[in-house]
């Protein structure tokens, strides 16, 4: 046998990404257990404990470096920001928050009032969206400030919502407004950079207030789930938008077997977004389809139902889902068409 063939072949993980790292890894695993209902592939896992609910699990974890950086990151609104994105994929699957559990990984160069800041925000979520902390962890960390946090949910099982439910004709659905929390972002990181070159410099940011906040605590749209239940709507399929419009609306269509129609001109946007994104000689659609950690709720509902929330000053009518698996298209203002791509969040390339 050559050399050759014993060596090692390494594969980068660039290459793959973390959706085709994800979709590796759960091609490894298939549930065997009759209980376990949903395994990898949604916002959240799904168990079925004999009653009329199912039980939601969902963990996600946020990495110094990666995910925030502490030198514009204030540890409370860390703290809040790291559950409010766990109790997003609940909300995601139509659930209700309930437990949550969360682990730290921790250097010797926070004190122990630092620390306190942190889980003072993580208890300021807890408030916000009535979640008991039930455990976690605590370890020493050589590379950072490491947070991962565990939301624990349920749903009744005649309401919960897959990425898999949409069918043709489905209208899809957003909440609030995308594209703030990445122009919040870039806003934060231009100070940042602004005071490494002159240390004197005061903020600028006292009229991006919202940007800013959009970034720094987002907030999980459980109140969605609330409004739709009080108007009688299960939404077809849903996700929470984390990694840009484009990304999400394609797992949806890759999960449904369906395509889609995205109109340009539906697409809810900021004025303060819009006109940031200007500043920055950005796109406002591009920020929006692809700049991620909005935690907005995407979904789709049924055409019968539209006449229940059409007056919903929350959620906006974008498109519809079509027969045609092979093309999810964003149709422009002028009434051009070009196929939707996802860019997103890409972790592994850093």
């Amino acid at each position: 046998m050559s050399d050759i063939s014993l060596k090692m072949i390494r594969t980068e993980l660039s290459t793959l990404g973390e959706f085709g790292l994800i979709e590796r890894i759960n091609q490894q695993f298939t549930p065997t257990l009759p209980q376990t209902i949903k395994g990898i592939g949604d916002d959240a896992a799904v168990i079925d404990l004999g009653t009329d609910e199912y039980l939601l699990v969902s963990t996600d974890m946020l990495v110094e470096g990666v995910h925030f950086d502490l030198s514009y990151v204030p540890l409370k609104h860390l703290g809040y920001k790291a559950v409010a994105v766990n109790v997003s994929d609940i909300a995601a699957m139509n659930g209700t928050p309930r437990e949550i559990t969360v682990s730290v990984g921790l250097s010797n160069r926070f004190s122990v009032e630092a620390i306190d800041e942190l889980y003072a925000g993580i208890q300021a979520a807890c408030e916000a969206y009535k979640v008991d902390l039930v455990g976690g962890d605590t370890t020493a960390s050589r590379s950072g400030l490491v947070i991962s946090v565990t939301a624990v949910g349920a749903v009744k099982k005649d309401k919960i919502a897959y990425r898999s439910g949409a069918k043709p004709n489905d209208i899809i659905c957003v909440t609030g407004d995308l594209g703030a929390s990445y122009m919040g972002l870039q806003l934060l990181e231009r100070e940042k950079r602004e005071f490494l070159e002159n240390p004197d410099m005061q903020p600028q940011l006292e009229d991006k207030a919202y940007l800013v906040g959009r970034q720094l605590k987002p907030e999980a749209r459980t109140d969605i789930v609330y409004e739709l239940q009080d108007a009688g709507v299960v939404p077809t399929s849903m996700i929470d938008i984390s990694d840009g419009l484009a990304s999400e609306i394609l797992h949806l269509c890759n999960q449904s077997g369906v395509g889609a129609q995205v109109f340009e001109e539906n697409i809810p946007i900021a004025d303060e977004t819009f006109l940031t994104a200007e500043e920055f000689k950005v796109s406002p659609l591009t920020i929006a389809l692809n700049g991620g950690e909005d935690y907005e709720l995407l979904f789709t509902i049924q055409q019968g139902d539209y006449e229940k929330v059409k007056n919903s000053p929350h959620i906006s009518f974008v498109g519809f889902m079509t027969n045609d698996p092979q093309t999810v298209e964003l149709v422009t203002k002028a009434g051009g068409r070009f196929p939707i791509q996802a860019q997103g969040w890409q972790h592994l390339n850093k």
